[in-house]
């Protein structure tokens, strides 16, 4: 039984405390509601420290019995207030049961209410539209009498105005018709919904009478003022016609249109009489008569016909038009006949009188007319030119299709020189002709006038021969853009590709002068008697500033041809744009750059190689005493200081190719030199010091190399440098190794694997063999060099792998000022 009374204890404790736990946000807002500083309040109260505070010593246990009694009090009256706070609750249950059967009650009445409310609006309502309806019936009655009234009105005004209509018509009173029959027109228009009425329907068919018999009566008095055979009737403008001009904007617009036709086919009549096929004038050399014949027409319409026509016909513009259609016909008719009369001469001057022309009718006219002229569809589906075939011609150029004017801001453009279009091979060909004739003359002025000359103005500038051709290219692309953007440009561009091609290939590279393959001449001896002036480059100084000069002028090709590409497609039909490429000219120009810059850096390689042969063939085992520079040295020094100058100089506008020439050099000459050193063998200590402050030297030059001689210091470029720096420290790295004793054995290879970095066994037996060490020594070492490489990455286990890796900048520098320190510590 205590057993069980300790369960229920255990979970009724449970119970309470699952009860009691609350979650954080109502603790706080029961503290903030509540706030007590008694320790029983707090939600992390802690029953063991309030003891303690309570007993804080054994001597405060003798008044445990008081405490007790204390809590035990406060037991009480907490169970107090929660039985009386549990007895409120229920007391409040009990009066919100009898409020909620309150409101219930209340909404009943209210409901009730709404119900009278709703019932009144009803009989409101009924009561509303009963003494409304006749009210409504009389709207409607005043509605279909208004209705009635204005139908009928209208009916009077349609017959009064198809009878003066039909009295206005037989008496050619175009002025008062013009106004009524518009009134009459609008008045039929209400009466659409009536035609199942005969009456209604017999005006109809009186108006649509009178408008067909107005449209036969006008066009028979104009037929009659024009006729379409003979002369124009002297004497100003009819009033009669310009009355009936306004009459044709009411009647069907295929009335307008007729009037229009005819009236300028007969005041274009003269000339197509005039400017006949056979006639001497129609030819291609008397094109400015037919423009000056349309010119006098035009002022002469103004001032006999100009207040005939209502101004929004633009009856101006359309006779220039019509004039403009008929013009390229005939032209294109004539050139087709004639086609093996058409000159150069001849045709661009009647294209640039066309030009001028079509450019002289946008300043006069708008173009509204190009799209809706009566005539011009007729024309362009008619009189569509054939592309005309030369016989013996190397090409045929087809007419492009027809299409909207790619200049905008000239809707007459185009008009009449599409005629010329399939004739412009002649201009091609011309243009092939002569700029073949001005590649030769090039060629002969080159070799009549020379290369230039170092020191005079011309000397590593672009040859203006250059200038010359992208000056008449730049003149033959306007000129052609001008006749056609279609495939004559697409022919132009590959003519210009083909000289562009001749001008690399006869004037840059065909002048480029030619690399000979002897020595330059160096003995050992010459160079240990420091005779180093003596000697020259294998290129002259006109030579270097002839190779820098075609440097620049290739240059500026280069840049020149990439420009000419861009405007020519700006300047194509959007369609052809993709045609246009000139990749592979700049690809030439730029090959003829690196051949330039090639025999610059053979040039001065060349004339180093006497040099390095002497220091390979030096007795650096019989040094003794470490001094200045070497005499090979030297004469390295003093070909750099007069080659570098002349050719800095010379390419002072292109500093980007100078600097290739400077990186392309140090590329060849370091391995050179390294390959060099390796063929100097053997070296006593003392000697490979001394190669040790000959590379210092050398190294000192390199780096000064785009500035040597130079009054104004610049910065080398970092590429640059990193290059220098590289591998001009291989060379001294590998010195040092030489310069190490090779005893004991483990420590020379190693101080070899961490200098040089290089695995290679033959590069190790080339240090060997510098150092002059016996075949015997050498196959132990080569031994030892193999077992204390890196193990090499293996694929099975993946496990770590060694690599050499080349030594920092900053360790570069350290051994730098270590040898520095050295060398001054021997001399």
């Amino acid at each position: 039984v205590l057993t069980m009374m300790e369960e229920e204890e255990f979970e009724f404790a449970e119970d309470l405390e699952a009860i009691l736990h609350l979650t954080p946000e109502v603790q706080l807002a029961i503290e903030q509601v509540f706030p007590s500083q008694d320790p029983l309040d707090r939600a992390d109260f802690n029953a063991v420290e309030y003891i303690n505070t309570l007993f804080p010593t054994e001597q405060s246990l003798a008044n445990i019995d008081d405490v007790v009694n204390k809590i035990r009090l406060k037991i009480r009256r907490l169970d107090d207030n929660i039985r009386t706070v549990v007895r409120g609750q229920t007391n409040v249950g009990q009066d919100g049961r009898q409020a909620l059967e309150e409101a219930q009650i209340a909404i009943q009445q209210l409901f009730g209410k709404i119900k009278d409310i709703k019932d009144k609006a009803e009989k409101s309502e009924q009561m509303v539209k009963e003494i409304t309806r006749d009210i409504k019936q009389l709207d409607h009655a005043k509605r279909h009498l208004t209705t009635s009234i204005t139908t009928l009105n209208h009916l009077h005004m349609l017959a009064g105005g198809v009878d003066s209509l039909e009295a206005m018509t037989r008496k050619r009173q175009y002025g008062e018709v013009a106004n009524l029959l518009q009134g009459v027109v609008n008045v039929l228009e209400h009466f659409h919904k009536y035609m199942g009425i005969p009456q209604i329907r017999q005006l109809s068919e009186r108006v649509k009478a009178a408008q067909s018999e107005l449209g036969t009566q006008i066009l028979a008095d104009f037929e009659e003022a024009f006729p379409s055979q003979g002369s124009k009737r002297p004497g100003g403008p009819s009033n009669v016609l310009r009355d009936a001009c306004l009459v044709a904007n009411v009647l069907d617009p295929r009335i307008k249109q007729e009037i229009i036709k005819k009236f300028i086919r007969q005041h274009l009549s003269e000339y197509l009489v005039l400017f006949q096929e056979n006639q001497d004038v129609a030819w291609l050399d008397k094109i400015d008569r037919r423009y000056a014949w349309i010119k006098r027409q035009l002022v002469d319409y103004e001032e006999k016909y100009g207040r005939m026509f209502p101004e929004e016909w633009c009856m101006t513009e359309r006779i220039a038009v019509e004039f403009c259609h008929i013009t390229r016909t005939e032209l294109a008719k004539v050139m087709r006949t004639r086609a093996k009369e058409i000159e150069v001469k001849l045709l661009l001057f009647a294209i640039q009188r066309t030009t001028n022309f079509e450019g002289l009718l946008a300043k006069r006219f708008t173009g509204c007319t190009l799209t809706d002229a009566p005539g011009v569809r007729h024309t362009l589906t008619n009189h569509t030119e054939r592309p005309a075939t030369q016989v013996g011609s190397t090409r045929e150029i087809k007419p492009r299709i027809i299409k909207k004017p790619k200049a905008p801001d000239n809707p007459f453009h185009g008009i009449v020189s599409k005629c010329f279009e399939p004739h412009l091979y002649v201009y091609i060909e011309s243009q092939d002709k002569n700029l073949g004739e001005l590649i030769d003359r090039f060629v002969a002025d080159f070799r009549t006038q020379g290369p230039p000359k170092a020191g005079t103005e011309e000397g590593g500038a672009v040859l203006p021969s250059c200038a010359d051709l992208f000056v008449y290219y730049k003149k033959c692309m306007v000129q052609c853009s001008q006749l056609s953007t279609g495939e004559p440009m697409i022919a132009l561009t590959t003519i210009f590709q083909k000289f562009l091609r001749e001008y690399a290939w006869k004037i840059l590279s065909g002048n480029l002068p030619k690399s000979s393959s002897n020595s330059g001449g160096l003995t050992i001896s010459s160079l240990l008697k420091e005779k180093e002036g003596s000697e020259a480059a294998k290129f002259t100084v006109d030579e270097l500033c002839l190779i820098c000069s075609i440097l620049s002028t290739a240059e500026y090709c280069l840049a020149t041809t990439q420009q000419l590409e861009e405007k020519l497609k700006e300047k194509v039909d959007k369609v052809l744009v993709e045609r246009i490429n000139l990749t592979g000219e700049m690809d030439t120009f730029s090959t003829v750059i690196s051949n330039s810059i090639q025999l610059l850096v053979q040039d001065l390689d060349a004339a180093c190689d006497p040099a390095l042969t002497a220091m390979s063939k030096m007795p650096w085992q019989s040094v003794e005493h470490v001094g200045d520079q070497s005499p090979y040295v030297t004469s390295i020094i003093m070909h750099i200081k007069q080659n570098v100058p002349i050719i800095r100089d010379n390419l002072a506008s292109t500093r980007k190719y100078f600097t290739q020439f400077c990186i392309k050099f140090t590329n060849s000459f370091i391995p050179k030199f390294i390959n060099h050193l390796f063929r100097c063998k053997p070296i006593s200590m003392v000697g490979a010091e001394q190669l040790l402050l000959d590379t210092h030297s050398l190294k000192t030059v390199l780096l000064d190399l785009p500035s040597i001689g130079s009054q104004v210091l610049r910065k080398a470029p970092a590429s640059y440098t990193k290059i220098v720096v590289k591998g001009m420290t291989r060379a001294e790295m590998i010195l040092k190794v030489v310069m190490a004793p090779h005893e004991p054995p483990v420590v020379f290879v190693d101080n070899y694997i961490k200098l040089l970095a290089d695995g290679n066994p033959e590069t190790f037996q080339k240090i060997l063999d510098m150092k002059g060490l016996k075949r015997s020594e050498q196959s132990s070492m080569l031994e030892l060099f193999r077992q204390r490489l890196p193990t090499p990455p293996s694929g099975a286990d993946g496990g770590p792998s060694l690599s050499f890796s080349a030594p920092t900048p900053e360790q570069e520098s350290s051994r730098i000022r270590k040898l520095e320190k050295l060398i001054k510590k021997r001399l």
